[in-house]
């Protein structure tokens, strides 16, 4: 894989979690002043989403690699 290439994915990676990240602080921010109200509920079930979008990936990659391991070891 060329070197660009590779800077690409790793940049679209980091872009992901930083856009987690950045959900992720803003809902604690304001659920400090909402407590305990159905829209601090509904959006941390769309936090919940968010996080499995982004750490989720990297879970299907991890078992992608196992298979393609497994596999040519039992080759």
């Amino acid at each position: 894989m060329e070197k660009d290439e590779v800077y690409k994915r790793v940049r679209a990676k980091v872009e992901k979690l930083f856009g987690f990240y950045s959900h992720l602080a803003v809902y604690v921010v304001v659920n400090v002043f909402l407590l305990t109200s159905t829209v601090a509920v509904l959006w941390g079930i769309g936090l919940f989403f968010h996080a499995f979008g982004v750490f989720g990936s990297r879970y299907k990659e991890r078992m992608i690699e196992n298979c393609l391991l497994y596999t040519s070891d039992a080759a």
